[in-house]
Formats: structure tokens, C-alpha cells, sequence
């Protein structure tokens, strides 16, 4: 079995997550050598008895087959967990995904990065402030990473662009589609200069509980963590609490009193 293949096939077992992932990964190396030797993972105290019996079972294995075909059909790059191309900070997180789909240039997953995250609904201010400051970072070689969503993240991405630097935009849906669909224009140039990110299989649409999934990679992939603007349950607060799980600095960006970002 191939490593991607096996990977599909953790993927798709229930009860298998991020965290156990990584366990078996480190474990054994690679997926494929954890697949190879599964009849051990309960002996081992890998996983539970029950989450051992349904891998066993091969119910993973028609969803498995369906990802692989889109995969190959659409042309999709795959970063796997255990390739050196596979970005060490983003490995070293709690709960790093199996492997990444990729289209622009790879490159960007080894230079420094620096996370920039705000509001959807962001001001005028917000957002020229986002784009001067990935502007910035990315003149000094910093690439900036953001999750491609209205306002700030769009600033980011733009700003980025400008120099050498450049943008990772990691998605919160399938890699094949564009959302939000006015983003296209920019989605066209971050794939051609920069580079588009995601975990998620081709086809997947932009449900609610992926984006949180999303923000976990957005600083993982990052050094630090700058807020720009966002509302206390937002999603860029999720993102600068994942980065202080992981270790990553955070910054916030002193905005005007009368803002509720």
C-alpha cells in the first residue's frame, strides 16, 4: 500500500483523529508502516480496541478509493507527513494533518512564515493595515500565510503579493473549489505566485466545522500569529488560541476604541 493510500485509509477510519494520527505516525514512521503492521496497534496501546476492530474491518476503504481517484483525476500534489517537503513546524503540532494538497509553488512551505488573520467584516482601516503589514513582512522574505477568506485575510494575501516574500492560503474546503467564488481573481494569482493549501478531499464545501480544522494549520505553519481585527467569538480568536497552544507568538494590532473587532 502506498503511503498515500494508507493515509486515506487512517483518514477515513472512525475514531481516528488528528492526535492518534500523529501516534501512529511517529510510532511507525510513516502511514503505510503503520498500516503494515496494524495488527499490533492495540497490543501497543496505540489505539482502542474498538477503533483497532473498525480499521480491521476495511470500511475506510471505498471512501479511500473514491479520494484517491479525485485526487489523481484532478492532478492534485500531495505533501505527505513523512516527505521532507512536509513543513517541520506544521509536523510538530499536536494535531497535524495527514498530508497537505498543494498547487503553486512549494518552495513557501520552508521559508519563515508569519500568520495574518482578522475579521471578515473588517474596517477600511483593518484592512490597509493587514495588506501594508504582509506588504512588509513579505519585501523582508517573510511569507504570510492566511486562511483566504473576506477582509483581512484577502488584505494579507494581496499585500503579500506585492513582493518576494509571497502567500500561502490554506482553505477550509476541498482544493479544487474557490470559496468565497468572488475571491477567484486572487485564488488565480495565489496559484500562480504563491501557493493554495487544504486537507480536505476534492468536493468538499465550506461547512461550518472545517474552518476551525483550517485555522489549526494557518499557525502551524506560521512562526507567530498577528490578529489584526476580530470579535471575541470569532474565528481569528480561534486561531490566536491555537497559536498559543502550539507555542507560536501573538500579536494584536491596536485598532480604533469604537470598533467591536
Amino acid at each position: 500500500m502506498d503511503e498515500y493510500f494508507a493515509s486515506l485509509a487512517l483518514r477515513y477510519t472512525r475514531g481516528l483523529g488528528p492526535r492518534t494520527w500523529k501516534r501512529l505516525l511517529d510510532h511507525y514512521g510513516s502511514a503505510a508502516q503503520a498500516v503494515q503492521h496494524s495488527t499490533g496497534w492495540s497490543e501497543k496501546k496505540l489505539v482502542s480496541s474498538k477503533v483497532h476492530s473498525e480499521f480491521l474491518s476495511r470500511a475506510w476503504q471505498e471512501l479511500a478509493e473514491v479520494e484517491h481517484g479525485a485526487a489523481d483525476t484532478l492532478g492534485l500534489n500531495r505533501v505527505l507527513y513523512h516527505q521532507p517537503e512536509y513543513p517541520e513546524l506544521l509536523r510538530h503540532i499536536p494535531d497535524p494533518p495527514l498530508f497537505l494538497y498543494t498547487i503553486g509553488d512549494l518552495s513557501l512551505l520552508s521559508r519563515p512564515c508569519v500568520a495574518v488573520v482578522g475579521s471578515r467584516q473588517a474596517s477600511r482601516y483593518g484592512q490597509g493595515m493587514a495588506e501594508s503589514i504582509a506588504a512588509q513582512l513579505s519585501k523582508a522574505g517573510i511569507c504570510v500565510v492566511s486562511g483566504f477568506a473576506h477582509g483581512i485575510d484577502r488584505a494579507a494575501h494581496q499585500g503579500a503579493l506585492r513582493e518576494i516574500g509571497s502567500t500561502i492560503a490554506v482553505l477550509g474546503t476541498g482544493p479544487d473549489l474557490i470559496y468565497p467564488a468572488t475571491n477567484k481573481d486572487l485564488w488565480r494569482q495565489i496559484s500562480a505566485q504563491g501557493l493554495i493549501v487544504s486537507e480536505f478531499a476534492p468536493g468538499t464545501k465550506p461547512e461550518g466545522n472545517n474552518f476551525p480544522h483550517r485555522n489549526r494549520i494557518v499557525s502551524g505553519l506560521a512562526l507567530g500569529v498577528l490578529v489584526v481585527e476580530g470579535a471575541l467569538a470569532s474565528g481569528s480568536l480561534i486561531t490566536a488560541r491555537l497559536a498559543l497552544a502550539q507555542g507560536r507568538e501573538v500579536f494584536a494590532l491596536p485598532g480604533p476604541a469604537n470598533l467591536k473587532t
